[in-house]
């Protein structure tokens, strides 16, 4: 039985993976050796582990994360492909946004090579209640100053027929869309100020019609004859679309007002952020294994548990509205998502607190 087993360096010559790899994989608790010589040290692995090793070699290659990689090796059948199949979707999703970047490279290259068209523009004709609620359901998560490392904007970015909104300030990000009833001219992706759009929400309410104008680093907001000018921030805008590709181990659904009623009575942590210094309050929510919602702050046998900035999550609530909302949890230090099933197109992220 002894001349059957193989060193770590029979396994790594018959397997592809290299003598480091398999030390790696060993000591991440992955992938380990049959048996390890207590005088020696020596690793030896079983006939029936190559298998095994082989297939790690290939999901080494498409790049799947360390803990995928683990579900796959010790996980059911089941659970291996769900693993296997949210790794392809991120791999074509991310194969989209190279897609997607490089288009704009070809653009940025041509641009250099003849004179800018200073006449071109583009101009997007809106229904002003639907900017108004695609407003509302991200102004809250947009930077408040330039003080801090992120945009202080809104980005405007067109998809086929929608207007497309997002914000961040690095801490938790926002997400809406709305119609566009007229397009003329290029798509286009602006950031606008937040003081600009923060003028512009107060004559949308009772308005009927909204228009955008891009004409070079100009802005023009027109909101039933009347008009809002500024220019557009000149930054590029963090990769959102790595950010909204999840897979949620936990989804709760419940109503808005019962969570707010819960955070309201639950316990609270004081915390102070580091990047500026501010005091926040923090809030536990734990998820039972039967996908129960509690903000008790007590630990539960089997469930998850996820520490938020509880003002953030208040605030990402309200965007909302009063109707139910979905929590969807992927691990205690992935980011939450905050869904609305009445509005699919509305959604924001909260990166947890470590504490």
């Amino acid at each position: 039985m002894e001349s059957s087993m193989r060193s770590i360096g029979e396994m790594a010559r018959d397997s592809g993976l290299s003598v480091s790899a398999l030390r790696f994989y060993d000591g991440a608790g992955v992938f380990g050796p049959a048996e390890v010589d207590p005088r020696t040290g020596y690793r030896r692995y079983a006939p029936r582990q190559l298998d095994a090793a082989r297939l790690l070699a290939r999901l080494r290659r498409v790049g799947m994360p360390l803990a995928d990689i683990r579900l796959v090796l010790a996980g059911d059948v089941g659970t291996a492909r769900h693993a296997v199949d949210a790794h392809l979707r991120r791999l074509e999703d991310g194969l989209a946004d190279a897609r997607r970047e490089l288009a704009t490279v070809r653009t940025l290259i041509a641009s250099r090579e003849s004179t800018m068209d200073t006449t071109q523009s583009t101009r997007l004709t809106l229904a002003a209640p639907e900017l108004a609620a695609a407003l509302d359901a991200v102004r809250f998560a947009a930077a408040p100053g330039a003080e801090l490392p992120a945009v202080a904007g809104v980005l405007f970015e067109t998809d086929g027929g929608l207007l497309r909104l997002v914000a961040t300030d690095r801490y938790r990000l926002a997400l809406s869309q709305a119609p566009v009833a007229e397009l003329d001219g290029p798509g286009a992706s602006v950031i606008v100020p937040t003081a600009l759009l923060d003028e512009v929400r107060v004559l949308l309410d009772g308005a009927r019609s909204a228009e955008l104008l891009v004409e070079g680093d100009r802005l023009t907001l027109a909101v039933d004859g009347r008009t809002v000018t500024g220019q557009r921030i000149d930054q590029d805008y963090p990769d959102y679309r790595a950010l909204i590709r999840l897979d949620p181990t936990h989804r709760v659904e419940l109503g808005a007002d019962l969570l707010r009623a819960a955070l309201a009575t639950g316990p609270v942590r004081p915390a102070r952020r580091g990047q500026d210094g501010a005091g926040y309050q923090v809030s536990v929510l734990t998820v039972d294994p039967a996908g129960s919602l509690s903000t008790s702050g007590e630990a539960v046998a089997g469930g998850l548990q996820v520490q938020v900035n509880r003002d953030f999550l208040l605030e990402a609530v309200a965007a909302g509205g009063s109707g139910q909302l979905v929590l969807e949890f992927g691990g205690p230090i992935a980011p939450l998502a905050i869904r609305f099933p009445e509005r699919a197109d509305t959604f924001s992220l909260l990166m947890p607190t470590v504490l």
